[in-house]
């Protein structure tokens, strides 16, 4: 037994020492190929110096997109009054307080009695698109200021003026005046980088200047909900290139050292989740920010998504299209015989899949210009021409939240006729008919639609409702549809008037 170990042990040791040597002569370029050409040795290229660095495969050469850019990319800081009721940060007063989304500004430094008017500075980045010394930024960082600075490179201080703001998508752009043309960056193509692609963010985290941070772009089209004032136009690129506070209006450029969007945005409940407008929508702005103001065509209507239940309920073929969930009187689509219910498919000749399609094609025309809309209404195409007017610089309201419908055996609801103590207990106008929710369970078909005591359906399946006996009359008519669709009316600061698929069966 002894032996035979012993020979098992000669072999393993045999065994390893041969493959050591395979690896050792192929690790020193001792083997050859079985039927190598002996005039190939010759042709072989020299080796490599041991001070050469040859780019790692697939990777581009970060130092040189950084040394190109660096000198177009400038520091900003600006400098407001603040009035001792004014305490708040203008990132607050643009993102709102609880928001778990940060603007990349730094904090912000207060100087003088907290009795007294104070001089509040804050930093942040920018970018020179043109040589005579416009800068892109974000409107957050030049907010309310009444002085802005504008540093480029290291030690060249300019100051600078507002020549336009755009709250809704949070750019502006400044003018600083300098006897020598201003290097800039070229402007790339947002719609054409595509997730995973490198990206490098360039800006003043914390105020460490000229900071270069390295990621891929993680999703595009994001809609994250900074603010109300931005929410309808958000369209943004998510990064996850390491970016901090001060980074804001920095640029976020491709392996080609172009532009593919302006930093804007971080999450505070993750870690290197970042937002940046893209340069596209600068692009196309650019040109009425030198004019002072942008101003954005308007249709007066509340869209929203085409749901699988709404689709059902509608008898869609597909759930392309913008739904309109209500119109406001007297707007341009009012006057083209828009409808609640309607499905906006296209827009002249631009088709229409998803409700961004609609907003960013309606708010890119300037008022006045007509636009053709197509929609779908009771199964049926039909088209109508329809001539925009000045959206209003707050914007649309805000989507509304989904919604379900009541009947109290089957949906989880109670309801009553709209009475003079239930008006003014919610709240809602004279001008408002329909059936009030009095109770909604929150288990339940109307739970699970979002709808909420207080709400007024002012229709079921698009024949108007003007008490309970209407109410339960035209939901018996429903059959056996899986859904029943209402048109709602939510009262409160802000009404708002919505469609709400509610689930009879399963």
């Amino acid at each position: 037994m002894q032996t035979k170990t012993k020979v098992l042990s000669l072999s393993a040791l045999v065994l390893a020492a041969v493959v050591f040597g395979m690896i050792l002569a192929g690790s020193l370029d001792f083997t050859r190929a079985a039927a190598a050409d002996p005039s190939a040795a010759a042709a072989a290229p020299a080796v490599a110096s041991a001070s050469a660095r040859p780019a790692v495969a697939g990777l581009p050469s970060f130092a040189d997109i950084a040394e190109r850019v660096m000198p177009a990319v400038v520091s900003i800081r600006s400098t407001d009054i603040i009035k001792p009721s004014q305490r708040k940060g203008g990132m607050e007063r643009f993102f709102g307080e609880g928001t778990p989304f940060h603007p990349f500004g730094p904090d912000r430094q207060q100087r003088g009695d907290q009795e007294e008017e104070q001089q509040q500075q804050s930093g942040g980045t920018g970018f020179l698109i043109e040589a005579s010394g416009f800068v892109l930024t974000n409107n957050h960082v030049i907010d309310g200021a009444e002085k802005v600075e504008v540093t480029v490179g290291e030690t060249d201080v300019y100051k600078a003026k507002v020549v336009g703001r755009d709250p809704a998508t949070d750019l502006a752009l400044l003018k600083i005046e300098g006897a020598k043309p201003f290097p800039t960056l070229a402007i790339g193509d947002s719609d054409r980088i595509r997730v995973g692609e490198w990206v490098m963010a360039i800006g003043d985290p914390l105020q460490f200047e000229k900071t270069v941070t390295v990621g891929v772009v993680s999703g595009k089209g994001r809609a994250p909900g900074l603010s109300n004032v931005t929410r309808s136009f958000e369209n943004l690129i998510q990064t996850d290139a390491a970016i901090n506070f001060g980074n804001s209006g920095g640029p976020l450029v491709n392996v080609a050292g172009e532009v593919v969007g302006i930093n804007t945005a971080i999450s505070r409940m993750a870690q290197n989740i970042g937002f940046a407008v893209p340069i596209n929508v600068a692009k196309n702005l650019v040109p009425q920010l030198k004019e002072g103001k942008v101003v954005r065509g308007f249709l007066g209507i509340q869209i929203g998504p085409i749901e699988a239940d709404v689709q059902e309920s509608l008898g869609l073929k597909s759930r392309d299209g913008a739904l309109v969930q209500s119109v406001e009187k007297g707007m341009p689509a009012d006057k083209a015989g828009i409808r609640h219910e309607d499905v906006i498919i296209r827009v002249d000749q631009a088709p229409v899949k998803h409700n961004r399609d609609l907003i960013d094609y309606v708010s890119g025309k300037r008022p006045g210009t007509k636009v053709t809309l197509t929609f779908i209404r009771g199964g049926q195409e039909k088209t109508t021409v329809a001539t925009l007017e000045t959206r209003r610089e707050e914007g649309e309201a805000p989507e509304p939240e989904p919604a379900s419908d009541e009947n109290r055996e089957k949906i989880g609801i109670s309801i009553d006729d709209l009475s003079p103590a239930f008006r003014n207990s919610y709240s809602i106008g004279k001008d408002i008919e329909g059936v009030v929710l009095t109770h909604v369970k929150p288990v339940s078909a109307a739970g699970d639609a979002g709808l909420r005591e207080g709400d007024v359906v002012q229709e079921v399946n698009g024949t108007a409702v003007s008490n309970v006996a209407g109410f339960r009359a035209e939901l018996k008519k429903a059959g056996d549809a899986r859904f029943a669709r209402f048109y709602v009316h939510r009262p409160g600061p802000r009404p708002a008037n919505f469609i709400a698929a509610v689930r009879l069966k399963d």
